[in-house]
């Protein structure tokens, strides 16, 4: 009996390792080393360059032509103030902090300083397999650091000094920026674990950037002559070039969070025409019937409003949806803009709440909506709209949350170390002269 017991045994074992050697093989394969892709790369090159035209010259221009003559040298210094110390903040630690491998709210610290990346470190896209080099993907993501926090200071204009506005820009990157990122796009992070959907930064970039201003507002106070003086923009044509510049580079912001020469790059592409096609003409019907008459800044504000909420659909979004986003997003942010903003007092100069917070909310809910495949979107079969929305507002309440906290903690840390706002003279004369020793215009 013994004998026969220790044969079961026996073959039991060896019927248990003949059953389990492949398992044991498979789990300690390596992973599948990645095989760059030259058209994907290439696509991401440019993408970046263009991100990078989104904010020099095309924000620059457009904040600063909104601005008062004595002050369009200050916003165009600013931002590219913000932008250098932005792309610096990245390489040193903003990138390890956002896409390291870390916990659920923000990346580790291995790839400070860019750490083991070399031009032969390969990022992987959604394609099996496939990567392009991580250098390409810390530049691109570099580019959307750059932009969210010189969004930001358009909310302050014509009275923050602009030591700072930099000192603010160099801790927001740090505790707000770079681990709402990680929350959203790392595989790791505590949204993205959700299944929130954010295609090219609702909420990263733009209810991020909203919240800040907002609460940078507070911290800020009211300009002088606010609601009794005017203060029209000194140029409403380098506006429409920002703006446009704006939208030409948008493309890169959209298309490129493909990662892919693809078709959802060209998806992405589409509805980047048209839901600011979209939040134009919104717009300015609206104004048409308030006031009677369609104003360029109103075209200009209502294209901008409609990228903002296609942003985080542009690869999930039908084509129907871009539009019916990028309408909701203009009529939406004109009425804050056009009425609410004067009634609450809200001194933000350049409507970076009114417009970048507002439209990343719209966009970010209604991302949920239009993604379902009953509305033409580019989702699973078996998409729950109810669900997805659910998830999409969680997202929004969290990123709102992270965003007002942090960005509080930053603009106190400044306020009273530093000093925020210029003193009541410079501001009066006007920040080209007293922060720069320039004039933008010499006649």
């Amino acid at each position: 009996m013994g004998d026969r017991m220790t044969l079961w045994f026996r073959a039991g074992a060896i019927a248990a390792t003949l059953l389990l050697a492949p398992c044991a093989a498979l789990a300690a394969a390596p992973t599948p080393a990645l095989t760059a892709d030259k058209g994907d790369t290439a696509w991401m090159l440019t993408s970046t360059i263009l991100v990078l035209l989104m904010i020099l010259p095309g924000l620059a221009l457009f904040y600063g032509g909104l601005v008062r003559s004595k002050n369009v040298l200050s916003v165009l210094s600013q931002v590219l103030g913000i932008t250098a110390v932005a792309i610096l903040v990245w390489v040193g630690w903003g990138y390890s902090l956002a896409f390291d491998a870390g916990g659920p709210y923000v990346g580790g610290t291995s790839k400070m300083f860019l750490s083991g990346i070399t031009g032969d470190t390969l990022a992987a896209t959604f394609t099996a397999g496939v990567g392009i080099p991580e250098l390409v993907f810390v530049a691109f993501q570099m580019t959307f650091a750059a932009i969210t926090a010189s969004l930001v200071i358009g909310a302050l204009v014509e009275r923050v000094k602009f030591s700072a506005v930099l000192l603010f820009s160099a801790i927001w990157l740090t505790i707000v920026y770079a681990p709402i990122a990680h929350m959203v796009w790392a595989a790791d992070g505590l949204i993205f674990g959700w299944g929130a959907l954010d295609f090219a930064g609702g909420t990263v970039v733009h209810i991020n950037s909203g919240i800040a201003a907002l609460v940078g507002v507070f911290f800020a106070g009211k300009r002088i002559g606010f609601l009794k003086e005017m203060t029209p923009p000194h140029s409403l044509s380098l506006t429409l070039v920002g703006a446009g510049l704006l939208w030409v580079g948008w493309f890169g912001f959209n298309a490129g969070s493909n990662l892919e020469a693809t078709g959802g790059a060209a998806i992405a592409m589409i509805n980047t025409f048209v839901a600011p096609a979209a939040g134009v003409l919104a717009w300015l019907g609206a104004e048409r019937v308030v006031s009677g008459k369609a104003s360029l800044l109103g075209g200009a504000s209502g294209a901008i409003a409609g990228l903002v909420a296609i942003t985080p659909a542009a690869g999930t979004s039908g084509v129907i949806g871009a539009a019916a986003l990028g309408a909701v997003a203009g009529l939406v942010c004109y009425g804050f803009v056009g009425s609410l903003k004067n009634k609450l007092k809200l001194d933000d100069s350049l409507d970076v709440f009114g417009i970048h917070g507002l439209g990343g909310i719209v966009g970010s809910i209604g991302t949920g909506i239009v993604s379902a495949p009953s509305l033409g979107g580019f989702r699973p079969a078996d998409y729950s709209m109810a669900a997805q929305t659910l998830i999409q507002t969680e997202a929004v309440l969290v990123a709102i949350l992270w965003s007002a906290v942090g960005s509080a903690i930053a603009w106190a840390i400044v306020k009273y170390t530093i000093g925020l706002r210029v003193d009541s003279d410079s501001e009066r004369e006007g920040l080209d002269i007293t922060d720069h020793g320039e004039r933008a215009y010499n006649f």
